[in-house]
């Protein structure tokens, strides 16, 4: 059995080949031009002169499997340029890849699988014959322009899974069918929390009533853990003039996802990208000592950036993000403190949202490309060793090594949060920054009357609010704990109950929660429709309100109110209800 991710990886590059034979036989006169191995299998991208769609695959695929039983070992063989010219020239993608090789002035090699050969530099299975037949298949047909580049060629690419067994592949059928069901679009659409214009335009989602309660309520939650750390609330403008990013470093690096407006007298504003340099603005405000230190700064704000359109996908990547923004101005002796304080509060906010199992991944630089990295090697040493050494200590050295994910100034600890189908998303993040204070002249004098460079720590719990709510969506199925759901509890009534309706509400209205996560009014609504109550009920669920009180003529005779909450359901009497309530626990 192969086990290793290397090993998979030529398993699955292995099967590209076989993809493109099995495809060359049954469509001769198609061209093929790359295909290579991806996370989760293999893709091929081909020029069909009859369009084909995924009614075709499993055809494709049984010949791949009839094939596979007469391939063993590959045959890897370098070959001179007339000799590949004329191999492909009929063959126009792969024609432009020859040409490509020989103005790099690079070795052409081909791989030979049977009797099947393909332009190849390597990597596959010794022997591909070991391949379960039953640990592959074809999934599904797209279209592709010839090197991403739409003013091209468009090609079929066709799709394939692979893994080391028939029960891995079958494991992984069944979590994307899942992930499906789970998709943060459909739930935000069942939910009523967002959608999208397409006068607005792509990329920026807009709230309802309901998501904008979502949203406030986790960052109130955030809120509460910052200002228990000691932080202060910041505001800055949208807007600002391209020297403060020219001045930070950014402009270097981002000029091209900047959203520019040209003013009126002919100048140039930027819409934000990020707050970090505003906020080293207000630090510099002001004349500091080592006895103002630690400043820290928090802001929950939209930024902006010109993704391209292809590259936007529902919450996950959008134009306007919102960030739950902080930055920590401190010394470099009280660096560790602050990473760990932080790390305390992340730790905090994704084990109260369910998430068990956190992971850090330590963003360092690649030593190999230093050219990418702004600072001096000895600050970006100071920084990575104050990570590694906190992760080392507390983390068990169970940490990802993220080398070459470093930000451009500084190393960082992104955190990595594992949902209830075993994906693992990107969420909370801290970076060290000595660069840009330096660049931008945040100081502070120090103990001696001299002037001092500030370190920066950029801290994000949610790191954004609009990725989070989709990983989280996703993560619950919709189902969110009492605390949190936009509507906390619905009355569902049966029949006309009179004046026994005002009775209830009056009790509902008046009812403020004095918890840490819940200190605001009960979010709730009545459905007094004509609709069978089996109706409400199953609304209700499809929406997923936590709690359900339901009432009828008898109730209201009664004094009684059926509680439907937590997969239990109790009557009570109505003047228990407020204490019914102030015990849940949230």
């Amino acid at each position: 059995m192969i086990q290793s991710p290397t090993a998979l990886h030529e398993r699955r590059h292995s099967l590209a080949h076989l993809l493109a034979a099995a495809v060359l036989e049954l469509y001769p006169d198609a061209e093929h031009s790359i295909g290579p191995a991806i996370d989760d299998g293999f893709y091929y991208d081909i020029l069909f002169k009859t369009p084909i769609t995924n009614v075709d695959l499993p055809h494709i695929e049984k010949r791949m499997k009839e094939i596979l039983s007469t391939w063993k070992t590959p045959t890897l063989q370098e070959i001179s340029s007339e000799q590949a010219k004329k191999m492909y020239e009929n063959n126009q993608f792969k024609a432009e890849l020859i040409h490509d090789i020989i103005s790099r002035g690079e070795k052409i090699t081909t791989v030979t699988f049977g009797n099947f050969t393909d332009l190849c530099e390597g990597g596959h299975v010794a022997d591909i014959s070991i391949v379960d037949p039953e640990s592959f298949c074809l999934t599904t047909t797209a279209g592709a322009y010839w090197r991403g580049d739409e003013n091209l060629q468009q090609l079929t690419r066709i799709y394939g899974y692979a893994f080391n067994t028939k029960e891995e592949l079958t494991q992984y059928i069944t979590q994307k069918e899942e992930a499906k069901k789970r998709d943060h679009r459909i739930i935000g659409k069942q939910l009523g929390l967002f959608f999208f214009s397409d006068l607005v335009g792509p990329g920026l989602p807009l709230w309802t009533p309901k998501g904008t309660l979502l949203r406030h309520t986790l960052d109130n939650y955030v809120w509460q853990l910052r200002k228990k750390a000691g932080f202060e609330r910041v505001s800055v403008p949208h807007l600002t003039k391209t020297n403060l990013y020219k001045k930070s470093g950014h402009w270097d690096k981002y000029a091209e996802d900047l959203f520019k407006v040209h003013t009126r007298d002919d100048k140039v504003y930027c819409i934000k990208p990020m707050n970090c340099p505003h906020h080293t603005q207000i630090f510099s405000s002001e004349l500091r000592s080592y006895r103002d230190l630690p400043q820290r700064y928090a802001e929950t704000t939209m930024v902006y950036r010109d993704e391209q359109s292809g590259e936007l996908a529902g919450l996950t990547r959008v134009l306007s993000i919102t960030q739950d923004d902080a930055h920590i101005f401190c010394r470099e002796k009280q660096l560790s403190e602050e990473v760990n304080t932080t790390i305390a509060l992340i730790q905090e906010f994704y084990t109260t949202l369910g998430f068990t199992s956190l992971t850090p991944r330590f963003s360092r630089r690649d030593m190999g490309t230093p050219e990418k990295y702004l600072g001096s090697p000895e600050d970006w040493d100071k920084g990575e060793n104050v990570i590694r050494t906190i992760l080392d200590r507390d983390w068990n050295g169970i940490w990802v090594d993220g080398e070459g994910e470093a930000a451009f100034y500084g190393a960082k600890i992104d955190f990595l949060a594992m949902d209830a189908l075993g994906r693992k998303h990107q969420v909370a993040t801290i970076q060290i920054d000595f660069v840009q204070p330096k660049n931008l002249e945040c100081t502070y004098i120090n103990e001696e009357g001299k002037k001092e460079n500030v370190v920066m720590i950029h801290c994000a719990i949610m790191g954004s609010i609009e990725r989070f709510i989709a990983t989280y969506l996703e993560h619950t199925g919709g189902r969110m704990p009492f605390w949190l759901a936009p509507e906390q509890l619905r009355v569902l009534t049966i029949g006309d109950i009179g004046e026994y309706k005002n009775s209830i509400e009056n009790i509902l209205t008046k009812i403020i929660f004095e918890k840490p996560l819940t200190h605001n009014i009960l979010r709730y609504s009545i459905d007094a429709t004509k609709e069978s109550v089996g109706k409400k009920i199953h609304n209700a669920q499809t929406e997923h309100i936590p709690m359900l009180l339901i009432v009828g003529g008898k109730d209201a005779a009664a004094g009684t109110i059926t509680i439907q909450y937590e997969d239990k359901k109790e009557v009570i009497e109505l003047k228990a209800l407020e204490l019914y309530l102030s015990s849940i626990t949230v």
